[in-house]
């Protein structure tokens, strides 16, 4: 089993290497001290496993893994933190597990256990899955002023484009995205319905229609107080998609 740690602390890389030499099916073929390398070795060595630290400079795991859940096929990912606090962020982002540092070698030993009954050849196939498959992403990374975060898809109500930027307003505040709203349309087809050229709304959180006294159409969201407009062409789609759900 290939394995590429992640760690921006040399130290943390060696004590895990150490312990992982005596593992007799493991065998490290890389290391990279931020995210961005991770990628990169990544697609030049295609790892079975990547443990994978959290909290690093620049791209922090979180939003690596998002990234390397796209290798076709995908290495399995463990989190390696201090912080327990990430746990269920871990496993929401289809992780194999995470470990608590400093690592036990009796933990990592159940870890990579667990990830020989999950391998790179059984996650190509339950890609295909009902259980497993999700159309696009589960969850967007997106900067703000500590780093990366991670959200939610299902947690978006609303994608509004202004200029080249958009903005995701979702249950917990807003996110700004350098993506284009035809390619958030393209990957979310099904889940997210255009209204306006500027505009697409999250279907499962669609209440119902408004209408001024200018008769003007504007969508009602499910725990958001913005009313994006829906333009006159998107009207009579949205109506009927709002009969069918």
């Amino acid at each position: 089993m290939k394995v590429l740690i992640v760690d921006d602390e040399p130290l943390a890389r060696d004590r895990l290497k150490r312990m992982l030499s005596g593992i007799g099916e493991c065998r490290v073929v890389g290391e990279a001290c931020n995210g961005e390398q991770a990628l990169s070795m990544a697609e030049e060595l295609s790892p079975d496993l990547v443990f994978m630290d959290v909290r690093m400079p620049g791209m922090d795991g979180l939003a690596a893994a998002q990234y390397l859940a796209h290798l076709e096929p995908p290495p399995a990912v463990i989190f390696c933190t201090a912080y327990d606090d990430y746990a269920v962020e871990a496993f929401s982002s289809q992780a194999i597990g995470y470990l608590l540092k400093p690592v036990k070698q009796v933990d990592l030993e159940h870890a990579v256990s667990r990830t020989k009954r999950i391998n790179k050849a059984q996650l190509t196939e339950l890609q295909e899955s009902p259980i497993f498959h999700t159309d696009g992403r589960s969850h967007i990374a997106t900067k703000n002023r500590r780093g990366i975060d991670l959200v939610s898809i299902a947690d978006i109500r609303l994608f509004q484009a202004d200029h080249k930027y958009v903005t995701a307003f979702h249950s917990e505040g807003e996110a700004l995205l350098d993506e284009a709203l035809k390619d958030l349309e393209t990957e979310f087809d099904g889940r997210f319905v255009r209204v306006h050229r500027n505009a697409l709304v999250s279907i499962p959180h669609i209440e119902g229609l408004e209408r001024n006294v200018d008769g003007q159409f504007f969508v009602r969201l499910q725990g958001l107080d913005i009313r994006p407009q829906v333009s006159r062409r998107h009207v009579s789609p949205l109506r009927k998609l709002l009969e069918q759900i």
